[in-house]
């Protein structure tokens, strides 16, 4: 029985029209499709990256129920994919924010699982730009990992890559896997992108399948690009660097499991040091 699956990653450069950008989902999915992919994972913020913050609040969505879900749901059954939604802005708790969820649809457009962004980008950098999500998000405060057809799939989004403790706690909960939507800054990107996708693939033995915006945004923005796939001994076994497209790769359990055998570094953790 063969353990390997084709996964791919879509990238965009994402504007504030919803309707526009998911016609672009729509003919990335199906060119991933084609493809032989069986699991396809979204960037962050695919369905918009608005103008404001207040566009942002007026799209948001009751989890379970909205177009942009509608779509992913739909999408997912019509082509009897697994689908990460990365991410969809989802009203939390008392209303005033956000959360920013990547949720897992099934090959029957089913949702069987939702991660809300724990790690929120509040930062200045030394050239100026600033991100302050916490002025329009609310913080997730729970590690997902689920089963898949395709090994046990731990999820995370953009900046959650700089925080190695959150994929060790994955791990911990059988991740073989993770997809991480994302839509890192240009600046950020170039310095320290690969490096952070390739090291929480290889310390933690696993596949790490990064799907990114990449390219100039309507606001203003511009995102890094170089959506990846990523195998468990870091090397890269797709990439775009930028523009709209799709990255396609092969996840293979028995040759992670044989990866784990032949260097056990998870087994070697010391545990008074977690």
């Amino acid at each position: 029985m063969s353990t390997s699956h084709k996964v791919a990653a879509v990238q965009m450069a994402s504007g504030p029209n919803v309707a526009a950008n998911l016609n672009e989902v729509r003919r990335l999915v199906e060119k991933a499709v084609k493809a032989g992919a069986e699991l396809v994972v979204l960037p962050e913020n695919f369905a918009l990256m608005p103008m404001n913050e207040e566009q942002r609040l007026q799209s948001a969505e009751k989890f379970g129920d909205g177009p942009v879900q509608q779509f992913v749901s739909a999408i997912a059954a019509e082509h009897g994919i697994w689908l990460v939604a990365g991410t969809i802005g989802i009203v939390a708790p008392g209303g005033k924010k956000v959360r920013a969820a990547a949720l897992l649809y099934d090959d029957k457009g089913i949702c069987v699982a939702r991660y809300d962004k724990i790690h929120l980008f509040d930062v200045e950098l030394e050239n100026g730009e600033r991100y302050s999500e916490s002025n329009v998000f609310d913080a997730g405060v729970e590690p997902v990992v689920v089963d898949t057809p395709f090994g046990r799939l731990g999820l995370a989004i953009c900046y959650d890559l700089r925080f190695p403790e959150l994929f060790r706690s994955m791990l911990d909960q059988g991740a073989e896997l993770f997809a991480v939507p994302s839509a890192f800054t240009a600046t950020t990107g170039r310095a320290h992108w690969e490096i952070l996708v390739r090291a929480r693939a290889v310390e933690n033995l696993a596949y790490l399948i990064a799907a990114d915006q990449g390219g100039y945004h309507v606001s203003g923005r511009e995102t890094h690009g170089d959506t990846m796939i990523v195998g468990p001994w870091g090397e890269i076994m797709d990439r775009l660097s930028r523009g709209s497209g799709v990255v396609v790769g092969d996840i293979d359990i028995g040759r992670l499991q044989a990866v784990r055998r032949s260097l056990p570094s998870i087994r070697h953790r010391k545990s008074h040091l977690r």
